[in-house]
């Protein structure tokens, strides 16, 4: 199979696909040790359409050197990467049932040492680093590989988001996106007063990146976003993909207790039933809020 991205796959498809990663992260999290579920499932679109349309790869040599960088810095939602790469055929569908058990290769962050994962991540802040570092790498390898990094919101109060931040357009990066999967929710509550959005756009440009924020669960916007364009010279690219915690399981969505849960049987039920009413364009019923 040669190096490419699957320019083919219509919006549906994409959208099937995110919903199987959905299905997929709450199937781990109806684990004993439960999943980081709210951020994986606000970035299941994302992480669709990077997987399945926009990244460069060979599924069977994930560690080909053509291949396309992507580092998933907000590495707690290692569960919604492990569903994109079975989805792709690059992790074997099924070891999901084994997530963070005993002898699982499949940790609560994701580990380098397994395919298609470029760094093991988790402490918040360095992926932006390390995509710098894969993307200077390759131009001094005289490579093509573009580098993919998606962060999250509560991550971006760490200062070395910013010293990278600053670097990247100085290395002139035109192969470099960051995405921020900006769901407005951290772990003990809203992100908004301490990271405000017209204030998040505005330090970014004046670093130097083009930035262009949109609605991250439009499949058909991530699709032109995240797609090769004509780029301003050595200008890295942000993407602000505004999106909903928990999106899919009504209950949960735009809720802080759905940032890491261990799903009983009765709300695993609950939470499968509204996604497949989702999927389906039902309204799925609210009441009882989790």
């Amino acid at each position: 199979m040669t190096i490419a991205a699957v320019t083919s796959r219509s919006h549906e498809f994409l959208a099937h696909e995110a919903f199987e990663i959905r299905r997929l992260v709450l199937e781990m999290a109806h684990q004993p040790h439960g999943a980081h579920l709210g951020g994986a499932l606000s970035a299941a679109d994302i992480l669709s359409v990077l997987y399945h349309r926009i990244l460069r790869l060979n599924p069977d040599n994930p560690d080909c050197q053509n291949r396309d960088h992507f580092v998933l810095s907000k590495g707690h939602i290692a569960a919604g990467l492990y569903a994109a790469l079975m989805r792709r055929g690059i992790l074997p569908e099924g070891d999901h049932k084994t997530y963070c058990q005993n002898g699982s290769y499949l940790g609560g962050h994701p580990s380098h040492s397994l395919p298609g994962v470029e760094f093991t991540t988790g402490s918040l802040g360095h992926g932006l680093s390390l995509g710098i570092g894969l993307a200077l790498a390759a131009r001094k390898k005289k490579r093509e590989n573009r580098t993919f990094v998606l962060m999250g919101d509560g991550e971006l109060q760490e200062g070395s988001v910013y010293e990278a931040a600053s670097a990247a357009p100085r290395f002139n990066l035109s192969t470099l996106t960051a995405i921020i999967d900006r769901n407005d929710l951290q772990i003990n509550g809203s992100v908004e007063p301490w990271l405000p959005k017209g204030a998040l756009t505005e330090r970014w440009k004046s670093y130097g990146w083009q930035v262009f924020e949109i609605d991250g669960h439009d499949i058909g916007t991530l699709v032109s976003t995240l797609s090769p364009s004509p780029q301003e010279s050595g200008c890295p690219r942000l993407i602000i993909a505004n999106t909903t915690k928990a999106k899919g399981v009504a209950f949960m969505e735009n809720n802080r207790k759905s940032h890491s849960v261990a799903l009983s049987d009765r709300l695993y039920h609950r939470a499968r039933g509204q996604l497949n009413a989702t999927k389906n364009n039902q309204n799925p019923e609210t009441t009882d809020a989790y």
